[in-house]
């Protein structure tokens, strides 16, 4: 097997920390420190297999709350087609203006009227609602120039994904 590296703040730190982590999990792995990297040693295939457990269970919550979320936004008709988790946050990516316009408005947003409003106007009517509704929570909202029907709405983390699911239940 290969080792396997990545990127730290403060290696010998860090290193310290995985390989405390590591034991305290029952894996028999080494991890160095050097730079900007950590080098775990060669994994055995059971603690490999425990290791992606162990991320399997920590990231629970995330999943949990991406499903969720995907669910609740498909009972609404709002298409969030790259909605997934990807580095422990949930990615809810491009969306549709009518998509965005609803989700303003199921999170409290003042109707912007019968036509769908430009980018930059969804973009704002998200950026007042979602704080509203979800207690604080902060959401980016990017206008794309080569698609101007399409806003990219930014990732979230699980918490703020959990406050969004409750503001939309009611």
């Amino acid at each position: 097997m290969t080792a396997m590296t990545a990127t730290t703040a403060s290696s010998s730190g860090v290193a310290a920390e995985l390989r405390a982590a590591l034991r305290e999990a029952g894996l028999h792995v080494g991890a160095a420190g050097a730079d900007d990297h950590v080098q775990l040693s060669a994994l055995k295939a059971s603690d490999a297999r425990q290791l992606a457990r162990l991320i399997r269970t920590g990231t629970k919550r995330t999943l949990k709350a991406a499903r969720a979320l995907r669910e609740i936004c498909e009972a609404y008709g709002i298409d969030l087609p790259e909605l997934r988790v990807r580095q422990g946050r949930i990615t809810l990516g491009p969306c549709r203006l009518d998509d965005a316009v609803r989700l303003a408005r199921l999170l409290g947003a003042s109707s912007p009227g019968p036509d769908v409003p430009e980018a930059e106007a969804v973009r704002d009517l998200l950026a007042q609602a979602f704080p509203a509704a979800t207690g604080g929570g902060v959401l980016d909202v990017s206008v794309r120039e080569e698609a101007p029907g399409v806003v990219e709405l930014g990732p979230l983390d699980a918490r703020t994904a959990r406050r969004l699911i409750g503001a939309l239940r009611f």
